[in-house]
């Protein structure tokens, strides 16, 4: 195994250090405790905004909290009494596909079944066993959704549960190929059936204002028009922009990860006179595989403009493109000036998309100066938070 440590989301973020070169699996358990009790001992009691491992490591430098975790670690390895497996892995040692009457209709596979599969599906290496991704809007399901849900899932995936996914959607594992179809119909009845879900076009999206005391825009209804636009453009159909992701969070505080999207946003407000207007910090190349890396910041985005600056973006994508290039891949050598397009770094991004950020008056727009999802003109309020960020 790899251990990442140190690294976290927040109103300041960093990228983890990885601990050593490989971890075997006989030390995970000794290593969690050795970092437990570091923090536990040197951990910032006074502040509890600053209690996060991230602070600490960054306050006493890398080198310094390796050397104590691993000197811990052959601490703990030598007196713990007791030694507990750790169960990894949860593949069932028995396969059982759920009893059908009948599993052939005769009848065609239902319209935008093939757009689902390509964009909702992960064929397992258990063949012939798929893993089906249910995208939610913003996180949003009905109780009545969520009760309809559990059955579904206990009829058709053969682990007979699901797991919830940090990007805001729901997996099934082991469901059988010849049950794909059925399965989408069930789905399409309750409203769950929304194609997308392993793509762009199923940003993340916090509570924002429609709950939390912290934030400063409505980032949940955000993310629920940025997927409706996708959608209703087939975006999420198109392979360039697949492994690209889009992030929002109605503060600072990285609740909607953006700090690690390809696009990612968060809320502020801006000013024209007196009268504000919802605003967004837009950061691009955010990242979280194996070239991990915090976003660049690039622009301050109006909220209402927020969707036309994604597709301008994706416009100079397709202009700009190699052949073989992903919209992430562009991305990714513009923040590191690695691009040799019409768009070489940020700065030239920012200049691309400068004519987006000035604010009409609100005689001329006076939707301008809402928020998505009110009526009334923007301000800015906060409370006291109910977490502890």
């Amino acid at each position: 195994f790899k251990i990442f440590l140190g690294g976290g989301l927040g109103n300041k973020s960093f990228v983890g250090h990885q601990l050593e070169e490989f971890t075997p699996e006989e030390d995970l358990l000794y290593t969690s405790i050795a970092v437990l009790r570091i923090f536990d001992r040197l951990g910032d009691r006074k502040n509890m905004a600053r209690n996060r491992m991230r602070y600490l490591v960054n306050d006493m430098g890398w080198e310094k909290f390796q050397n104590l975790v691993l000197k811990e670690r052959a601490i703990v390895r030598a007196t713990q009494s007791v030694v507990t497996a750790l169960e990894v892995d949860h593949t069932p040692s028995v396969i059982k596909r759920p009893i059908r009457i009948s599993d052939e209709s005769g009848s065609p596979n239902p319209d935008g079944y093939p757009r689902w599969l390509k964009t909702n599906t992960l064929k397992q290496k258990q063949s012939p066993y798929y893993s089906v991704f249910i995208t939610l809007e913003a996180g949003d399901i009905t109780s009545n959704q969520l009760s309809e849900l559990a059955t579904i899932i206990q009829e058709f995936s053969s682990e007979g549960h699901a797991r919830a996914g940090f990007v805001q959607n729901i997996a099934l594992r082991y469901v059988h190929e010849d049950d794909l179809p059925r399965l989408y119909l069930k789905l399409l009845t309750i409203g769950l059936a929304k194609s997308g879900a392993l793509t762009m076009a199923a940003p993340i999206g916090c509570s924002g204002t429609t709950s939390c005391n912290l934030a400063l825009t409505n980032s949940h209804r955000l993310a629920k028009e940025i997927q409706r636009k996708f959608l209703e453009l087939n975006l999420d159909q198109d392979d360039d922009l697949r492994d690209s992701s889009i992030k929002i969070s109605g503060c600072p505080n990285s609740c909607g990860q953006h700090g690690i999207a390809t696009i990612g946003f968060f809320g502020g407000g801006g000013r024209v006179g007196k009268e504000m207007f919802p605003n967004y910090q837009m950061s691009l190349g955010g990242r979280s595989d194996g070239q991990t890396m915090l976003g660049a910041t690039c622009h301050r985005i109006p909220a209402k403009r927020v969707i036309p600056v994604i597709l301008k973006i994706i416009e100079l994508f397709k202009q700009n493109k190699k052949s073989d290039d992903t919209l992430k891949d562009w991305i990714h050598r513009i923040v590191n000036g690695k691009e040799d397009s019409e768009i070489k770094s940020i700065l030239d991004m920012r200049k691309a998309l400068d004519s987006f950020t000035i604010p009409p008056t609100k005689e001329d727009d006076p939707d301008f100066y809402n928020d998505y999802g009110s009526d009334s003109s923007y301000h800015t309020k906060t409370g006291k938070g109910e977490c502890a960020a």
